[in-house]
């Protein structure tokens, strides 16, 4: 299995959606009389909360710090989404209770999903932590700081309909100046039979379209020149001044009533319009929910980048039922058709792929792949199944597929994805491309590395460029990850 991990590891394109990246909190002096310490795991979503709460602590007098052993406060920002995620933070906490014997004012907490679903057994089982809090939770933070310090029990898990944090100014933890995440919705009311989500983030709300447009404003005139708009599922985002409820708009709207509501095609255009300089990216799109829209506002913007994250997950109508998608394999590839027609051949198409979900037969798995053969995805993000407590699927259907089968269907998944991951990056060879440098190559520093609109990295001589340029690459060879270049006026 070295070489899935290997592939797997090939295909995340450095795009922090693989939930076995982890980020930690950077170095910050500025006086403070404590020192907070994140370690964050798992999806954007959850990077861009450790950003929220490092703002909220910033407030309350904390720096944050790279170095553990120098911490007063440890927090983990946790994902339930793949049992290795869990079982790499349990092994961290062991770890910094190390650190606790030694240090009994150390103060330990787990955010986010992981601390949702298994609030009790951290706290109050296992004694691993001092303190719990949620996805919804984080301004109580400080206060629950103070509760363990005090010896109290230290936890809130609530969810909530109305938290989006849209007047909270992230904190960027290990940014390169140049890529950002914003924010615009929390939660969801997708319930993938797959997915822990909807328990542990709660129900879909958006975020005032104004606070996004303002952040966006905010990190482009600190030198930022790309955004990318997060959300469990951007394309459903809907706002209006008078009601954040999805349901009660959509009501709204098939009556004709819709004048003041903000859908995701009007926020990606309101965001473009900061400066024709700001690139916009978003992630991730559902394709029971992406329209023509948003397709037509796409191409109207050069600055909107052409690449669309649609996940798949399988290739089959039967399994997509069970897996609660509300999409058929026919409506997937009307979608595509649609990507192709409206922003043409170039645009950048990523998926999420399951293998062995509960029953899928072997005709099914190969509908998965012919539906690669028909789409030709850029990339794609694949895993066999892992069956997750508390989900629908855990509930209600049985994981039957066995594992020696899963991991042979992940494996023909990973080398049609790098065939046709190999072939799409041929077709953008002998052409121009405009790249956003964002540092230097992993493997040379006299080089640089950027992406092109399509999410593709492009390594080129670095000459006199810097990080934040964008420059003009004429490409001429690639490998199956990776356009290379030079440079042209």
């Amino acid at each position: 299995m070295d070489n899935i991990i290997q592939d797997i590891d090939i295909l995340d394109r450095n795009s922090r959606e693989a939930t076995d990246t982890v980020i930690t909190s950077k170095e910050e002096n500025t006086g403070k009389a404590k020192k907070l310490y994140i370690e964050s795991y798992g999806c954007q979503m959850n990077f861009a909360d450790s950003e929220i709460v490092s703002s909220i602590m910033k407030d309350n007098g904390y720096d944050t710090t790279s170095e553990f052993e120098q911490a007063d406060v440890i927090f983990l920002n946790t994902c339930s989404i793949r049992e290795k995620a869990e079982q790499t933070v349990r092994k961290r906490l062991a770890d910094f209770n190390k650190i606790k014997k030694r240090k009994p004012e150390l103060t330990i907490g787990v955010l986010g999903c992981m601390a949702e679903r298994l609030k009790d057994k951290l706290l109050e089982e296992e004694k691993l932590v001092d303190v719990v809090v949620g996805p919804d939770a984080y301004r109580d933070l400080p206060n629950l700081v103070g509760s363990a310090e005090e010896g109290l029990k230290a936890i809130n898990t609530l969810l909530s309909r109305e938290e989006t944090y849209a007047d909270i100014s992230p904190v960027r933890l290990n940014s390169n100046g140049v890529n950002a995440f914003i924010s615009i919705m929390r939660g969801c009311d997708n319930m993938c039979s797959f997915c822990v989500v909807p328990f542990t983030r709660g129900r879909e709300r958006s975020r005032d379209p104004h606070s996004i447009v303002r952040e966006a404003q905010d990190l482009f005139d600190q030198g930022y020149r790309e955004v990318t708009l997060l959300g469990q599922n951007v394309d459903s985002y809907k706002w209006s001044p008078e009601e954040n409820n999805k349901a009660w708009l959509e009501k709204k709207e098939k009556q004709g009533e819709a004048e003041a509501i903000v859908n995701f095609a009007n926020l990606i255009e309101m965001v473009a319009q900061v400066s024709p300089d700001l690139r916009v990216r978003f992630s991730t799109s559902h394709p029971k929910d992406i329209t023509n829209e948003v397709l037509h506002t796409m191409k109207k913007y050069e600055n909107i980048c052409k690449y669309i994250h649609l996940p798949a997950q399988s290739g089959n109508s039967r399994v997509l039922e069970l897996m609660n998608r509300t999409y058929t394999r026919e409506w997937y590839i009307n979608r595509v058709d649609a990507i192709r027609e409206i922003l043409g051949e170039e645009c950048g198409i990523s998926s999420d792929m399951i293998a062995g979900f509960c029953s899928e037969t072997e005709e099914e798995h190969q509908d998965t792949l012919s539906l690669m053969d028909y789409v030709k995805f850029d990339f794609s993000y694949m895993f066999f199944y892992s069956e997750r407590p508390g989900t629908l699927a855990a509930k209600k259907l049985k994981d039957d597929v066995p594992l020696e089968v899963k991991k042979r269907r992940l494996q023909e998944i990973i080398d049609k994805q790098r065939q046709y991951s190999f072939e799409r990056n041929k077709l953008d060879l002998n052409k121009v491309h405009k790249v956003l440098v964002e540092g230097t190559s992993k493997r040379s520093e006299e080089h640089l590395s950027g992406r092109n609109s399509a999410n593709k990295v492009v390594i080129f001589p670095k000459k006199n460029f810097k990080k934040g340029d964008y420059v003009n690459v004429f490409v001429d060879d690639c490998t199956t990850a990776t356009l290379l270049g030079n440079s042209v006026d």
